[in-house]
This record gives structure tokens, C-alpha cells and sequence, in this order.
């Protein structure tokens, strides 16, 4: 393909409450054996873009280890390859990334260094499937300086928390509103961007020059009217995982064997990272129904309706309803748990009982528990 990919992968959500603790939203783990990125990392290899730069910043520790080999999606060739930029001192400059087009600029150089002609930009937050190159056709085709993917999410969702597009007779969009209060329109930016290469230079240097540091208010909006922003409407699967009740329901969705067959058994596949660890193991009383249990896990008790990742223990006379348990988590016996999402490494003791009433619950620290 003739383009690079840049995936923004660095920032952090308040909207994701104590699931940031550990980690970039970037790296929140999806679907019982994959983070988020994978998806779009995916998205880029089967695209054929082979040379990939991931900027991460905020927790970028589970983030870097996940990413310290570009095998898994098949990045790692003579031409190309998987670079992960984080912010660094030099004598130019001291700053963290302080915005998304901040964050281009401090590492111009991959961009300036490159020789494709193109330049595809997607967040590492979503869950999705997309062939670029249809996207990168749409653009060529269209005569976009910019081409902004979009979707119709209809009348029944609350797209306030979305970049709120308005379209002309010609895809040409003609107002762009980060996260308005009331929206005028159904129609919301993805976040993806593909732009030539040589514009997005002259654009990011100038925005660094006026000290404007963000893609969405100093670039696409700013420019909507001196720059042709075409827009290109997606019409398949996707979600935001920005906020705690949309990453629930993103991985709820999974127990769906059509969202399952669409995203792992329909070609383009996605790719992550592999461990190395043994069939989960259902123990004489255990019983699964309408769940998705990740290898390395061992099940003593009940679960039912609910995402089990990686090397996650559940004791004897446990019942688990409707909850996500993270990677290497030990659930004691005779616990109840219903509605929550245990995050990951921890251990919930004996006879304990964890209940999401209200909203779905996080549980970090298993003192708030209560005896059953």
C-alpha cells in the first residue's frame, strides 16, 4: 500500500475511571485474549501498510511490552516495521505530548523520513475492521486534501461524546464539532484520517509553530473551509471503548457468536500477541454457559454471561454473572460476583461478594468486599 500508518495510542480517560491506572485506553484488554490496538494494528497489516509508528505516552509500560515484537503482525520486514515513539528530552525540546498533533510533530522526523505517498492516522481505542486501501481509493477518487472516516450512528445513540460531523449533497463535510453539547447531526468522525504526507507535514509544522497542538481543533476544524475534509461513511461494526459502560458492552458483545464469526472467523483475521499457556481446564462441578474463557483459566464454580481472560482462577461454589474478570485474577471460594469487572493481577479472598447495582463496578481493591 502506499502509505504509513500513525496509531495514537498514548492518551488517557477519566471516562475509563480506575482502568487507567494501570494502562493506556489504547491497551485495555478486549474480547479475552487481545488488547485494543490490535485491532487497528490488524487493520494496517492486512492492509498491507508496512511501516507502522504507534505514539504512546500515558502508562505506556503494559503498553511497550505488548508491542517489544513486531511478529504478531507481521511487521517485522526488510522494508517497514513497527516503531513505537514515546515523548523523550532533546535539545530542542521538553514536552510530553500535549495534544494529538503535538504528538505528530515531535516525531516529524518518521514522516520526513518516509517515501510513501500517504499518510493513514487511526486511534488505538477502537474495535473494528476496515481495509484502508478502500479508504485511501475513496480519497484519491474524491481529490481530498483530508479524508475523514465517519458513521451514521442513528437517533438511539449519544454521539455528544463523539467529533459531530455535518455533510454537504457531495460528502464534503461542512461543520465539525468536538463533543458538543447538543448534536445537530447522527453522523460522527472515527477518528481516522488519511491525508497526503507532504500536507500533513506542512500542516503539523505550522500548527507547531503557532503553539496549537491538537489534530481535531487546530487541523480539521480549523481548516474545514480553507481544505477539502471529504468524509468517507463506514457502515460495519465498530466501538468506542472510551468509557467504562461502552468497554462492558464492547466485550458483552463478543458473547454474540455473530460479532465472534465476524471478527475471528471471517477473513481479514486479527492478530495479538500469543502466550504461551494450556487449554482452560473445567474442573468436576464447573459450569459455563454463554461465556468466553481464555486460555490458562481454571473453573471450579459457576459463570455465566461473562468474559474470562488470561490465566484467571474461579474457586469452588463461585457463582460469576455478567462480569469481565482481567488477565490472572484468583477468585476465592464460595464468592459472588455479578456486574463488575475485576481488574487484573488481583485476588478476591474466600466467601466474598462483589455486586454492580447502579452502574458497573470496578473492582480494584478487594476490601470493599463483603462477606456472603
Amino acid at each position: 500500500m502506499r502509505a504509513i500508518g500513525i496509531i495514537l495510542a498514548g492518551g488517557n480517560s477519566n471516562q475509563v475511571r480506575e482502568l487507567s491506572r494501570k494502562r493506556a485506553v489504547a491497551a485495555l484488554p478486549i474480547a479475552g485474549s487481545y488488547r485494543a490496538i490490535d485491532f487497528t494494528l490488524s487493520n494496517m497489516a492486512n492492509s498491507h501498510i508496512s511501516k507502522v509508528a504507534v505514539l504512546t505516552q500515558y502508562n505506556a509500560k503494559s503498553m511497550n511490552e505488548h508491542l517489544n515484537s513486531s511478529k504478531w503482525w507481521d511487521f517485522g520486514r526488510k522494508q517497514g516495521g513497527l516503531f513505537v515513539f514515546t515523548p523523550s528530552v532533546t535539545a530542542e525540546n521538553s514536552f510530553w505530548y500535549r495534544g494529538t498533533a503535538d504528538s505528530i510533530a515531535q516525531n516529524i522526523s518518521f514522516l520526513k523520513g518516509s517515501h510513501e505517498p500517504y499518510v493513514v492516522i487511526a486511534p488505538g481505542n477502537i474495535v473494528y475492521k476496515m481495509d484502508f486501501n478502500k479508504v485511501l481509493e475513496d480519497h484519491i477518487k474524491s481529490e481530498a486534501d483530508i479524508t475523514v472516516v465517519c458513521k451514521d450512528m442513528g437517533r438511539d445513540v449519544d454521539v455528544t461524546r463523539f467529533g459531530v460531523v455535518q455533510l454537504d449533497e457531495n460528502n464534503r463535510i461542512v461543520q465539525f464539532e468536538e463533543k458538543p453539547v447538543q448534536a445537530d447531526s447522527t453522523i460522527v468522525s472515527l477518528g481516522i484520517y488519511v491525508i497526503r504526507r507532504r500536507l500533513l507535514i506542512e500542516l503539523i509544522e505550522k500548527a507547531a509553530k503557532e503553539e496549537r497542538y491538537d489534530f481535531v481543533s487546530d487541523v480539521l476544524i480549523r481548516y474545514k473551509n480553507a481544505k477539502k475534509i471529504h468524509a468517507y461513511m463506514f457502515d460495519e461494526y465498530w466501538s468506542n471503548i472510551g468509557t467504562v459502560d461502552s468497554y462492558y458492552e464492547t466485550n458483552m458483545k463478543f458473547l454474540d457468536p455473530d460479532v465472534r464469526n465476524y471478527f475471528f472467523r471471517q477473513y481479514p483475521d486479527i492478530y495479538s500477541k500469543v502466550d504461551d499457556y494450556p487449554p482452560a481446564k473445567y474442573n468436576p462441578g464447573a459450569v459455563v454457559s454463554n461465556s468466553l474463557v481464555s486460555t490458562g483459566c481454571i473453573i471450579n464454580g459457576h459463570v455465566e454471561n461473562s468474559v474470562l481472560f488470561k490465566k484467571a482462577y474461579i474457586g469452588n461454589n463461585c457463582v460469576i454473572r455478567n462480569s469481565i474478570i482481567l488477565n490472572n485474577v484468583y477468585i476465592g471460594d464460595n464468592t459472588f460476583i455479578e456486574n463488575c469487572i475485576i481488574e487484573s493481577r488481583g485476588t478476591i479472598k474466600a466467601n466474598s461478594s462483589f455486586v454492580g447495582e447502579s452502574r458497573i463496578r470496578i473492582v480494584t481493591d478487594t476490601s470493599e468486599a463483603y462477606e456472603r
